[in-house]
Order: C-alpha cells, then structure tokens, then sequence
C-alpha cells in the first residue's frame, strides 16, 4: 500500500497537463520552476497536481495568499456594510424585530451552504465554480445542459453584482449630497453617471493597478474592520436609544402582507444580499497559492468573520432608530444616513461616516468586477461563450489579467447603468438578479454532489472535507436555497404597481430561457463541459482522500 501512494504521487509529480493539448511528460517538480512557469505561477505541489488533474493550463500568478483572499471575500460580501445600505428593505418588511432575527436566521443557514460549497471548492479549485462543479458531478445524462445553464446564470449574476456594488455607492454620494444641499434634487441619470464612474473605478483597479490587488485586499480588509468601529463606536456614544423589548420585540408589517411571519420573510432579503458571494474566492482559485486548502478555510472564515460584525452592527443599528417613520422617509434615499445624522449632529460626521462605507462599497465592487471577469474567462475558456477565443485571453498588464474579460464586465456595467435612466424599478430588477442567479448555481451544484453521495459514488480528493455532516448539511442548504430564491421574487409590498414590482422573475426566467434555446441551438455542439478534460488517472478513491 505505501508503494502504491509513492508511485501514485510521483506520477502526479512528473506529469503536467493542457486544455489543449493533453497530457504531456515532464521532470518538473511541484512548486519549482520550468521554461514557461515562475514559482508564483505554479504555486505548490498541491497546485500543480489540481491543475494537473482539472486538465487546465496554468496561465495566472499566485499572488494571494490567505489573509489577502480573505480580504477579497470580505470586503466582496461587504455585510456589515450591504445591511446599513439595504436596510429599507428589511425595516419596511419586518422593522427592527424582523431586521434582527432574519439577520440571524440566514446567517445560520447560509453558513451550511457555504460550508458545502467549500467542500466542492478543495476538490476542484478552479476559476469555474459552480458550473465546473456541476459538469463533474451531474449525472452524466445531464452534465453537459446542467453545466451550460449554470455558466450563464453565474456569469451573468456576478456583471449584475458590480452593476449592484457601484450603483449603491454612485447613489449614497447623491445621499450625502442631498444631505448638503436642500435644493438639490437628485435624477436618475446623475445617478446613473456616478455608478459609471465607480465603474470605471474598479476597473482600473482590476487592469493597471491588479499587480497590486493583493496588497490592496489586505489594506481593505483592516478598513473593513476599523471601519466598522469608527461607525460602531460614534454610534454607542452619541445616538439616542431605543427600549430593548422595542428592538429586539417591534415588528413591521410595512408591505402590508396582513401577517408579520410574511412580511419578515420578504424582509430577509436584506440579510440574503448582504451574505451572498463568498464564492467568490472559488473564481479567483487559479490565482491563489495552496488554493485547495485556502479557499475553504476563506470561505468559512470570510462566514464567520462577516457574520458576527454584521449581527453587532444591525443590532446597533437598530438601537439608535428611534424614529423608525422618519428613517424609511428620508430624502437621502437611505434610512442608516438618517440615522447617522441623527446620532451625530454634524452634516461633517455623518460625511465622514458615509464615506467609509463608500469606499468600502467600492472596494467591494472592484473585487465583484474581478470575480465576474474571471467567472467570464473560465466559461469562455471552456467553450460556453460566444467568440471565446477573445474573452479566455490573457494578456500581461504588471501581472496577467483577462483583460477581455474584464473589460465585458464594464461593459455590462455601463449598459446596466444606462437602464436605470429609463426606470430605477428595471434597474433594481436588474441588479436583484445577483440573488436569484447565484442562488441557482448554489442549488443545482450542491445537489448534484449530493445524489453522488446518496448514491456512494467515488468523489475526488480534497483537503477540506466536511466528513459525516456533508449529507445533513447539503440537504439543509437546499432546503433553504429553494426557500429563499422563491421569496427573492417577491415584491416589497403587497398592493403592486409597475413601479415597485419585482421583475426579477421576469429576467431570471428570460436568462434560462435564453441559455437554454442557445444550448440546444449551438452550444451543445461547442461546449463539452469541463468534466471531459479531467483526468481521472490522478484521482484517488474518496477513502484515502486526506
């Protein structure tokens, strides 16, 4: 038995394989250098043997390690953030009763579907995620269709995403402007132009200053976290507060659902947006050292991490309204600026408190902008998008980037801003659809690897493993993934006008539809999925997965 481990692990060791090309003898050993590839390139030997047994070409630099991943994550999800900058919602549908309690309900939950989904990120570390996962553990009568529709709506989800992270920061400048000025009225296509520039912002970010990304990911997330206690901390001292049994006991049935367990469940969706996209750091695998193991431990950590800070600053938060009314009514367009100018006193504090969580939105958006780009280049590199010879390229700009790739993500930001001119309704639908897409790529991808274990069928090797609870936990994230993207389509109130309606629905079903006319018509002769270049060779019976 340890002869069969030793030969086993030296063929990894003397192997290297291409999309393209195949396998391909080589005395290169794990980690070292070769006539194409740094140290940095090829990370570890765990690195090389992944890459190897995924049957993809290394072609980025492992710049990140864990605390700058665990920055990226971190600040992409932005919790504590997104929950003051969504809070309408939730305070609308639940007050702040509902805010809270939800708040603690989908942290729970989303824990198990993070935790499941990292146990698929150490078996394939790949910039693909979810459609990768899908396309290897599918049935196989299924794989190649199932793949293709969950590539679109991941895809499609994270350009929505940094359509999403740049509008809330464009709009919460047009806040504090409001804030300033009593004649100023904001318009949509000021609006508009100020998510364009923040756009324009990220991408920078993400093109001449990516050589740097990791750096900068590790400063953010220090902002991240001082941040928070620069908001907490003014908050505890200066703002009047509300009765306990009002905070943690008042419920809201703003939406007029005519019952309060209605209307918080509608309300969860401030919760759910402000916890989604800690897969993230699955689409940046390619680019992170010793990422079969890094990933998950960001991911689980990036969980915990985000959800204790955004539990004590909801809690804060909700505390210091004491004038709930008056909040959901201001003219800033967000009730936390209200609160905050309320606590404070001073136009120039509740300024400065704003902009951290601006800048914070913005770093946000930079690291959405990048997982949407490489979430772009891993599908284009595995046939699944129109012209993928022009969005796979890499090209060296201080470090490789997909270049292409990105700039399609500013483009569909630009486009997705140009909508908001029309109907801020469209818009928000829009943007709404970064809950629903990813939502479907979660579901279908873990319920693909659990009818492989139901069935006891073989798995790959990871480093991460979730062991016995990898059944009660998969099924509990599904049960609550079904339930939430059910109720992400639902409208704030319940008297419905074309102006408050939900229409994500309407996009989200137009996208599977779409992508599955262009499956049938074209994409199933292109697109083989990525499971057809695994080599199975390097592949180890789930018993002696270490």
């Amino acid at each position: 038995m340890g002869l069969h481990h030793q030969q086993h692990d030296e063929r990894i060791e003397k192997q290297e394989y291409d999309v393209q090309s195949g396998p391909t003898t080589s005395t290169t050993e794990p980690g070292a250098s070769d006539d194409s590839l740094s140290d940095r390139h090829q990370g570890t030997y765990h690195d090389v043997r992944d890459m190897g047994r995924l049957g993809k070409k290394q072609e980025f630099m492992r710049n990140f390690r864990f605390y700058s991943i665990l920055g990226f994550t971190s600040t992409l999800m932005c919790t504590w953030e997104a929950m003051l900058a969504s809070s309408a919602i939730g305070l609308t549908d639940g007050g702040r009763a509902g805010i809270i309690w939800t708040y603690v309900g989908t942290v729970l939950m989303m824990t198990c579907v993070i935790a499941s989904m990292a146990d698929m990120a150490s078996m394939a570390p790949t910039s693909g995620g979810q459609y990768h996962w899908v396309s290897e553990f599918a049935p196989k009568g299924s794989q190649r269709y199932l793949s293709y529709i969950v590539g679109w709506t991941g895809a499609l989800g994270w350009q929505a995403g940094t359509a999403s992270a740049s509008y809330l920061a464009g709009t919460m400048i047009q806040g504090l402007i409001v804030l300033w000025s009593d004649t100023y009225e904001p318009t949509r296509w000021q609006g508009t132009l100020l998510t364009i520039a923040v756009g324009c912002v990220c991408t920078f970010f993400n093109t001449y200053g990516a050589r740097h990304l990791p750096l900068l990911e590790g400063l953010v997330l220090s902002l991240h976290v001082f941040g928070f206690f620069a908001i907490l901390i003014p908050l505890w001292v200066m703002a009047p507060k509300a009765a306990a049994k009002d905070v943690f006991g008042s419920f809201l049935d703003g939406g007029e659902w005519g019952s309060i367990g209605t209307a918080c469940i509608v309300g969860q969706l401030t919760s759910v947006f402000s916890f989604i996209g800690p897969d993230a750091g699955t689409h940046m695998s390619e680019e992170i050292r010793d990422a079969s193991r890094i990933v998950p431990q960001s991911m689980i950590a990036t969980a915990v991490l985000n959800g204790i800070l955004g539990f004590v600053m909801i809690v804060t938060y909700c505390f210091c309204i004491t004038d709930l009314d008056k909040a959901l009514s201001s003219k800033t367009g967000y009730p936390f600026i209200e609160v905050f100018y309320a606590a404070t006193g001073s136009k120039g504090g509740t300024t400065a408190m704003v902009l951290i969580i601006v800048i914070l939105l913005i770093a946000a958006g930079i690291s959405i902008l990048a997982t949407a780009s490489r979430q772009a280049f891993a599908f284009a590199r595995d046939e699944g998008m129109p012209m993928p010879q022009v969005w796979r390229k890499v090209v060296k700009v201080g470090t490789e980037i997909p270049l292409n790739a990105i700039l399609l993500s500013l483009s569909i930001t630009v486009l997705l801003a140009l909508v908001n001119i029309g109907s801020t309704a469209a818009f928000n639908s829009i943007v709404s659809l970064l809950v629903s897409s990813l939502f479907t790529g979660y579901f279908i991808s873990i319920a693909c690897i659990l009818l492989k274990r139901l069935r006891g069928e073989p798995l790959p090797p990871s480093r991460w493993s979730l062991g016995r609870m990898a059944i009660p936990l998969n099924i509990i994230a599904l049960l609550y993934i079904a339930f939430a993207l059910i109720m992400s389509f639902f409208p704030i109130v319940r008297a419905v006008t074309p102006v408050n309606m939900n229409w994500s629905v309407l996009v989200w079903g137009v996208i599977i539809g779409a992508s599955t006319i262009m499956y049938f018509v074209s994409g199933r002769y292109v697109y083989k999925g990525p499971v057809v270049y695994v080599n199975k060779e390097l592949e180890v019976p789930s018993s002696r997965r270490s």
